[in-house]
């Protein structure tokens, strides 16, 4: 096993108070942003009861990945047997999602994923957890070594990356999901902008600059938003939260208007044509698990970041994250055996929680 050195872990992001004025920072078309863990949520737990007759839209629009599992130990059970029991989906955010399906279209270095999210749907429904895994966290990859978990995507495509996540956490992936997100700008805009609150003024010095107070953000100034690494007391540590906080508002703005059928229609189409699933994650599992789900609200999802004790440097050089087992082990074992909400709850003071307000 490599060795790593451990920096000191970055300070806690300040708790924060949001309103606007932004710069937007140049349009990354390649720079994916995980939202898609959240959207998921909505898709299968949230707002979504509103337009069933466009389902099958949605579906077609839905690129397919075939079937990631096929050789993976510890494969899911059929969708069709799993609709009472605890979910886990997959979530990455990535450069492309074109020809993802296609093993032979995988080489290494080819595609990054620039964000990676563990969803879990208990099967009581009565909640949701959401841990984003940082990209640079230093794990071991089936037939690989050790290497950042990222890497693991463009080495092998969808199955490696979850096996690689299956043998790192111990939880059994029932899902996956990927996106491009170069449409996310999009889908925000399809609601009309969200709602987020800066807790002060804050800046790059360079092209982007937030005022303190409560901002409602298009598309565009979301996407500066949550780029912005420069100014951050954690760097990309707070912008992992400031991803995580403009999917809470996201969910907010869904559940607080899922009645409003064109606003509805118009987010779920942008959605569906931004996101790959693997096959079994059709539209009619997304409404089982919806109809199982549909008391959650805002407060019962919490989104949180794997815990780790700080960044380092692998044998060979490489800026790494170093994940920290003892916190991070009991969380994940917590999920594997569906009894996540209680450890959160009883150890959120231990874990990297978002808070209610993010820097």
């Amino acid at each position: 096993m490599s060795r790593v050195t451990a920096d000191p872990k970055p300070a806690p992001v300040g708790d924060p108070s949001p309103r606007r004025h932004a710069r937007p920072e140049g349009r990354s078309t390649r720079r994916a942003l995980a939202v898609v863990g959240v959207l998921v949520l909505l898709l299968a737990a949230g707002g979504f009861g509103a337009a069933w007759w466009f389902q099958h839209q949605l579906d077609n629009n839905i690129e397919r990945l075939g079937d990631p599992f096929a050789g993976i130990e510890n494969s899911p059970e059929p969708a069709d047997k799993a609709n009472d029991k605890a979910v886990n989906l997959l979530v990455l955010g990535s450069d492309s999602r074109i020809s993802a399906g296609d093993p032979s279209q995988w080489k290494a270095g080819a595609q990054r994923t620039d964000a990676i999210m563990l969803v879990h749907l208990p099967a009581d429904r009565e909640s949701a957890q959401v841990v984003s895994i940082p990209r640079d966290s230093w794990v071991d990859i089936p037939g690989h070594g050790q290497a950042k978990i990222n890497a693991a995507f463009s080495y092998g495509g969808p199955s490696l990356m979850i096996q690689t996540v299956q043998d790192l956490t111990g939880v059994k992936i029932d899902h996956f999901v990927v996106t491009d997100f170069d449409s996310f700008t999009a889908m925000t805009d399809a609601l009309d902008g969200v709602r987020i609150r800066v807790p002060e003024d804050i800046g790059d010095g360079k092209q982007v600059f937030f005022s303190k107070g409560l901002h409602m953000m298009s598309g565009e100034e979301a996407l500066a938003y949550t780029r912005q690494r420069h100014g951050l007391v954690n760097g990309d540590f707070g912008r992992v939260q400031r991803q995580q906080n403009w999917m809470r508002a996201i969910l907010a703005k869904v559940n607080n208007n899922r009645n409003d059928v064109s606003m509805m229609t118009s987010f779920f189409t942008t959605v569906s044509k931004s996101v790959a699933a693997d096959d079994g994650f059709t539209i009619d599992r997304m409404r089982n698990l919806y109809m199982s789900a549909r008391g959650l609200s805002t407060n019962d999802v919490t989104f949180m970041t794997a815990p780790y004790s700080g960044t380092g440097r692998s044998a060979d050089g490489q800026s790494i994250v170093v994940l920290d087992r003892d916190r991070f082990d009991p969380l994940m074992a917590s999920i594997a055996k569906d009894k996540a909400a209680k450890y959160v709850d009883k150890h959120a003071d231990d874990l990297e929680v978002l808070p209610a307000t993010v820097k």
